[in-house]
């Protein structure tokens, strides 16, 4: 087991990541996986404060995914913590085979995914007739966009857990086909195809609510 750093060492290296500047002066501006990978070894190696820097660094990245996927700000809240203490307790499960954010997206998704599966909810929408009485035409514009927001996101809460977080990870966090195949362990005609499927359920639910 490699030694553990002191706080000093992890200190100066989360310098160098942040500025691209190491104690050498040399120029040490690596990709960002690449900086994950050096936190998650300290972090097995027992460093406290390079897991509190990989956490700081993927926590709103973690909420935002499982928020988008469940659509609802409490269980997402609940899965970022559940995520956390797999994090904590199971960073040994990363192999390392793959970039940390790919592990930590299937970590997210699954858990999301269980989470969905175990609590179903139906939460009503309103509908533009439900919205008041908007006095302006501004008033009434911003009505009518907070209720198209609100029908969109009712929409995506309602697509099949498959489709739901493929669109999440394909258009909503701007991932790439094939991204989203390894992260999913999925053939990238399957990740196309439930993206396609997921876009034309939306459609229509916008179509009809219009």
């Amino acid at each position: 087991m490699c030694p553990v750093p002191n706080g000093e060492e992890t200190r100066r290296h989360r310098r160098a990541l942040d500025t691209g500047v190491g104690g050498d002066g040399a120029a040490l501006r690596a990709t960002r996986d690449a900086e994950d990978g050096w936190l998650v070894r300290q972090a097995r190696a027992g460093s406290a404060e390079a897991f509190e820097v990989l956490i700081t660094r993927h926590q709103d990245r973690i909420f935002r995914i499982a928020l988008r996927v469940l659509g609802n700000r409490h269980d997402a809240e609940d899965v970022m913590q559940d995520v956390l203490i797999q994090l904590w307790t199971g960073l040994a499960g990363f192999a390392g085979t793959s970039a940390f954010t790919t592990w930590l997206h299937r970590v997210v998704v699954n858990r999301c995914l269980s989470r969905a599966r175990s609590v179903r909810r139906t939460e009503t929408v309103p509908g533009p007739s439900e919205a008041g009485h908007p006095t302006t035409p501004a008033a009434g514009r911003q009505v009518q966009d907070q209720a198209e927001l609100a029908v969109a996101a009712h929409a995506v809460a309602g697509l099949p857990d498959d489709q739901r977080s493929v669109f999440v990870l394909c258009q909503l966090e701007g991932l790439s086909y094939r991204e989203v195949a390894v992260i999913l362990r999925l053939p990238e005609t399957t990740v196309r195809g439930r993206l396609a499927r997921a876009r034309e359920r939306l459609a229509q639910a916008m179509e009809e609510w219009a």
